[in-house]
């Protein structure tokens, strides 16, 4: 049975209720009346645009280092595939050119990490108190000063350096993570605890739906025009995305005049909430804290997953046996972007008869089936039967983003979102280096054993998320009145 909502969270119809603020160091509760908002205005169309942009950027920025690199180092040659009949051996330009491009991605990758990880929690916090739509702007500002370097830079032939500086001014902006807080907080300000997590798979659907419309986009537009003309896109995406969140979002919090930004009680309140449990929520406060973390541990694991498995499947199908062509690989995208929609489709029907813990735990089971069948997969329809069984895959980490808000207070609403945020940017520099140095070091005995690993990885997540709402019910039970 559903507890009572403790927190006083914004019903769909925008009314004004009462909010709770957190002091800097304390996190002594404040009293603040929430915007009304008069219009039903969301935030899909603002993630939905900045992660179009991002979708978009990343493969194109990879295959413009491997171009310049390749230039600069006098290599003519193309990448060769496992399924190639060619006898010749491997060429050492082209080792020194791969070795190069990868280097140079994680440094990029870690540059906009390291400032992002110390923004974005700074921003989160911030949003707080001074209102949610400066996070939605600030970022895809930042993310626009980032398309336009990296046009300079393809204009003028500069060093591949100077793409370290635009990932450097978009992570001094908070970068894509701090969107995703933002969009989220926004989420849970304007939505009940029974609406919330169907809500938050709605924006991870969005995610989905933008993922494969700029992979679709972006690769033949590549070939049809090369880079410079992807990038202006970029740049009007990120400029509608920024117009969008200024013009037609209402604020969902009053914002506070006084609030400053570079002040370490920001920080400190990200501190708070998972030391203490946060300020207000449900449960006490020593539960509220160890199921924070338990919860983020699960994240942690559900989405590592996902970045890490999602990195090989190119690589997978283009190797042998499978043997995949373009159009195949490209079926194969949609098909696990589709799984977002199927997800948000299954979650909904599934929360009409079950608890958000148990769609959880379905989408946790559909994900392990399909990778312990894309671990044995040899032929093109038994990959395939894979993507089918990971219809549900996404069902689980809105149910957890959604179990987290509903620990928290409003007044901590930013501080969460933006430490799940940086928790999801670490997702994918873990994800990435497992996955991606477990693959050629189990080639010789077993191919497919990543996907197997992973599949065991997830029933960590699995078995916490089961053991807390097994706990839970027997609570419930037990302080239920006696009739």
């Amino acid at each position: 049975m559903e507890e009572p909502d403790t927190a006083a969270i914004l019903p769909e119809d925008h009314s004004a209720t009462a909010r709770e603020g957190s002091e800097a160091g304390g996190g002594a509760p404040t009293t603040g009346p929430r915007c009304p908002c008069s219009l039903p205005v969301s935030v899909e169309p603002v993630l939905f645009l900045s992660m179009f942009s991002v979708a978009l950027q990343a493969p194109l920025s990879t295959q413009y280092l491997w171009d310049r690199i390749s230039e600069d180092l006098g290599f003519n040659g193309s990448r060769r595939s496992e399924c190639s009949n060619s006898s010749v051996p491997p060429d050492p330009l082209q080792k020194e050119v791969e070795t190069l491009t990868a280097h140079w991605n994680l440094y990029i990758s870690l540059g906009g990490f390291l400032v992002g990880i110390m923004v974005v929690p700074l921003l989160g916090s911030w949003s707080d108190m001074a209102g949610r739509r400066p996070v939605l702007i600030l970022p895809n500002i930042g993310l626009a000063l980032q398309a336009v370097v990296y046009l300079v830079v393809m204009y003028l032939k500069l060093p591949v350096v100077y793409f370290l500086v635009g990932r450097l001014l978009s992570g001094l902006s908070g970068d894509f993570n701090a969107i995703l807080a933002g969009c989220f907080a926004y989420v849970a300000d304007i939505s009940d605890r029974k609406s919330r997590t169907f809500r938050v798979a709605v924006l991870e659907a969005s995610l989905g739906l933008s993922g494969m419309l700029a992979s679709i986009i972006g690769g033949q537009w590549r070939r049809a025009q090369g880079y410079i003309n992807p990038f202006w896109l970029v740049l009007a995406t990120n400029v509608a995305s920024a117009l969008y969140a200024f013009l037609f979002v209402h604020e969902s919090v009053y914002p506070d005049p006084s609030a400053k930004l570079l002040t370490a009680r920001h920080h400190k309140a990200v501190w708070h909430l998972y030391s203490t449990g946060g300020s207000s929520g449900e449960d006490g406060g020593r539960l509220r804290r160890c199921k924070l973390w338990l919860y983020t541990l699960c994240f942690f694991l559900v989405v590592t997953v996902h970045f890490g498995s999602r990195d090989l499947f190119v690589l997978y199908e283009l190797s042998s046996p499978l043997c995949w062509g373009s159009a195949l690989i490209g079926y194969g995208s949609a098909a696990q972007h589709l799984a977002y929609l199927s997800s948000l489709l299954g979650l909904k029907v599934m929360q009409r008869c079950l608890k958000d813990s148990w769609v959880a735990l379905v989408g946790l089971a559909s994900n392990i089936t399909g990778l312990v069948v894309f671990s044995v997969a040899d032929t093109t329809e038994l990959m395939f039967t894979g993507y089918g069984l990971c219809f549900l895959f996404m069902a689980a980490t809105p149910v957890l983003r959604s179990k987290l808000s509903k620990l928290v207070g409003p007044s901590e609403q930013g501080a969460l979102f933006a430490s799940v945020a940086c928790v999801e940017s670490l997702c994918f520099l873990v994800g990435s280096s497992i996955f991606n140095s477990l693959y050629p070091a189990s080639l010789h005995f077993m191919k497919g054993f990543p996907f197997l690993f992973a599949a065991l990885v997830l029933f960590i997540p699995a078995g916490i998320i089961g053991a807390v709402q097994c706990f839970d019910q027997r609570r419930n039970q037990r302080d239920a009145p006696v009739s």
